[in-house]
């Protein structure tokens, strides 16, 4: 799906898309620069054009640019996390965006206490007709919210949701799927953290949809390809 993705006869540097892209994001929609399988120096030119916020899907790889990147990066989590993986992002990472069982957020939970800092997360929710994707459904989402095991938690808080749109060019059935996300998050926020100004985050969007992700309320976007190209494997 490339719905609004820079034509390749028009891309810019690295630098120049970064720019353009903040000409379509508003203000207060955060752009997360996802740099899975991006080499470092790519990266650094993200970083030199003003972003500081990067999200990698794949635990180890993550860990190893931690070390080569500035450390004022935020680093967020965008992929399946494995709960045997946890401890090693657990003593840096910002934000989890991809939370869909107790399990999970019971090991964040211990590795945080562990590293003495609470770790902010997502709930990751399922919305497209793929059945591969991960993630809850509104019912297993209050379940867990209302779960003694959720209640316990003092070294993770939950600051939104996230979710990913079916793979498709049909703009309507991806509106319809962000558009549930959103009611979602709603649905959570006036049961469960209507006063917690934290709880603020609607991730979805990525670079060939992320338009009609904002049109629907997202307030964090995923852009990967519309920085710095097609990947080449």
């Amino acid at each position: 799906m490339c719905i609004f993705v820079i034509p390749k006869s028009t891309q810019l540097s690295i630098a120049g898309n970064i720019l353009l892209l903040r000409k379509n994001i508003p203000a207060n929609v955060t752009m997360v620069t996802v740099s899975k399988m991006q080499p470092v120096p790519a990266m650094l030119e993200a970083y030199q054009a003003g972003q500081k916020i990067f999200g990698e899907n794949k635990v180890q790889e993550l860990a190893a640019k931690q070390l080569q990147i500035p450390g004022d990066v935020e680093w967020h989590f965008i992929g399946h996390l494995q709960t045997n993986k946890v401890k090693y992002i657990a003593s840096f990472i910002s934000l989890i965006h991809s939370i869909d069982s107790i399990n999970l957020l019971k090991e964040v939970n211990k590795e945080a206490a562990k590293n003495k800092r609470t770790i902010d997360c997502l709930l990751q929710f399922h919305i497209a007709t793929e059945e591969t994707k991960f993630g809850l459904d509104i019912a297993e989402a209050m379940k867990l919210l209302e779960s003694d095991s959720y209640k316990a938690l003092e070294n993770t808080r939950i600051t939104g949701v996230m979710g990913m749109s079916s793979f498709s060019d049909d703009t309507a059935l991806v509106r319809r799927e962000f558009r549930s996300l959103h009611a979602y998050y709603l649905t959570l926020k006036n049961n469960y953290f209507s006063h917690q100004d934290s709880f603020n985050v609607v991730s979805m969007g990525m670079s060939g949809d992320y338009i009609i992700a904002i049109e629907e309320g997202s307030t964090m976007v995923r852009i990967g390809t519309s920085i710095f190209g097609e990947r080449h494997h």
